[in-house]
């Protein structure tokens, strides 16, 4: 029951392109808001949209994928867990900010969007000398799948009730 603590899992579109951010520690943080709509009907039956927007934190290599793969517009699905901070202003006044730290990061939407720019920088030779190259997920990581194998867990043996014949 603890890994149901402080998690929050999102489906939206990037509302804003990115800021990605390189700190002297050698990290990388991208920072961009994000948009997820409801729908409902109101009292006359007409459909109405309700947006809400939220802040999102990427880290490392969670930001090299937002980076890389997203832009403004770009839907998106989000795990993370939420965190609460404060700060103070440029005037002096205490502010208060409630940010979704990203643990996972699915890519969505249509194959149809243009490429983006660093991945079309990519030359046959960088390919050929890395032939995982085009097997790794977003998280550079190669699935089972791509490897050719069954993904464990996908199949499911049956066994037989106790009045039931085995052939």
């Amino acid at each position: 029951m603890s890994t149901l603590r402080n998690k929050v899992q999102l489906i939206g579109n990037i509302g804003n392109e990115p800021k990605i951010t390189n700190l002297e520690s050698g990290n990388k943080v991208a920072r961009f808001s994000m948009a997820t709509n409801e729908y409902y009907r109101n009292a006359q039956g007409e459909k109405v949209q309700s947006t809400q927007w939220h802040y999102v934190v990427a880290w490392d290599n969670k930001a090299d994928i937002i980076e890389q793969y997203t832009h403004k517009g770009k839907e998106v699905a989000i795990e993370g867990k939420l965190i609460s901070r404060s700060y103070t202003n440029e005037m002096g006044v205490k502010c208060y900010v409630t940010e979704i730290v990203a643990t996972e990061i699915l890519l969505l939407g249509s194959k149809n969007e243009p490429t983006p720019l660093k991945e079309m920088e990519v030359t046959a030779d960088e390919v050929n000398a890395n032939p995982s190259m085009d097997n790794t997920s977003a998280n550079g990581k190669t699935t089972e799948a791509q490897q050719g194998k069954k993904p464990q867990g996908s199949t499911r043996k049956r066994t037989p009730k106790s009045n039931q014949k085995v052939a």
